[in-house]
């Protein structure tokens, strides 16, 4: 059985394509989340996330995931 989760945020960079050396596809990105609650000090904090795509969920994540400019 396989965990699921859904991530909301946005991306730090582009993602990186590379292949194995048994030519599989994998992609690597992170994406930053802003917590929905403020530390002691009244400000919010980030979490960096870091995300790996395989094969035919890496063909979703290409065409959707985009640096914002």
């Amino acid at each position: 059985m396989l965990n699921r989760i859904v991530i909301v945020g946005r991306t730090t960079r582009e993602p990186e394509l590379r292949y194995t050396q048994s030519g599989t596809a994998v992609v690597n990105f992170t994406v930053a989340c802003d917590r929905t609650f403020s530390n002691q000090n009244g400000e919010k904090e980030t979490d960096f996330i870091d995300c790996v795509a395989w094969r035919s969920k890496l063909k979703t994540s290409q065409n959707t995931l985009v640096k914002a400019k």
